[in-house]
């Protein structure tokens, strides 16, 4: 049968429709266009990071200022009820894998942190240490400074150096990394936080397995709205010392 020149067969106009289907494919990922796509995104997070960085070093320096005589006054009370140094420092581990050193008011008697440390045990996940309540280690003040997370207050000082950010993943220390799965690593592609998804969540009452995923869910949703919001509520989370100890 004879067809007319302007006529397509069904296989034909399945091959034109194709063409032209690859053509547009083709323009629309054009290696140009990929690339602006690619520096566009790489701008936004660039600008994302240094605005974090900035709100946290103005948000820091503030509060270190504002709060200069409730730490003076901790200080004291610390020296004068706890042979001791005022500030423990532990080795922890930031983005990336770097070691810092985290600073804390200190809470326990000194030397305690050479003691084996009492946890609860748990089957389903040896990755995270999870605290008891009744840690002898404990200095009576250093409850105080503990229910109300005022022992965490030194830790401004670890934002404005850089090894902190207001909002993220707490920062774990060597031996829980060593225990970590490749997936439990993706904690480690961002800075380490003062606060974060878990601690508004119940802090140390939520099983070590729980805070992994709360940080990975941060790690995935994680935006400067979405810090605000964290923020906003780790103030009734302070507040009602749920889960402090």
């Amino acid at each position: 049968m004879t067809k007319d020149k302007g006529t397509y067969t069904s296989g034909s106009l399945n091959r034109e429709i194709s063409k032209l289907a690859d053509n547009i494919n083709i323009r629309n990922h054009s290696p140009k266009k990929m690339g602006r796509k690619m520096l566009i995104w790489k701008s936004t997070v660039a600008f994302s990071y240094k605005l974090k960085r900035l709100i946290d070093c103005v948000v820091a320096l503030s509060a270190l200022i504002v709060l200069s005589p409730l730490l003076f006054v901790v200080g004291l009370i610390i020296k004068l009820t706890s042979p001791g140094p005022i500030i423990f420092s532990q080795k922890r581990v930031g983005r990336f894998g770097r070691n810092f050193r985290m600073y804390k008011f200190r809470s326990m008697y000194d030397g305690s942190d050479a003691l084996p440390t009492p946890v609860v045990s748990t089957e389903s996940d040896a990755r995270r240490k999870e605290k008891t309540k009744d840690d002898p280690r404990i200095t009576p003040f250093g409850r105080i400074i503990r229910k109300t997370s005022i022992d965490e207050l030194p830790q401004l000082a670890n934002i404005l150096i850089g090894d902190m950010s207001l909002v993220g993943p707490r920062p774990p220390t060597p031996d829980e990394v060593e225990k970590y799965t490749l997936d439990d690593r993706k904690r480690l592609n961002v800075i380490p936080g003062l606060t974060g998804l878990w601690q508004i969540s119940g802090r140390s009452d939520i099983p070590a397995d729980k805070q992994l995923e709360l940080d990975k869910k941060y790690i995935a949703s994680q935006s400067i709205w979405f810090d605000f919001c964290i923020i906003l509520k780790t103030i009734p989370a302070i507040i009602t010392g749920r889960g402090a100890y």
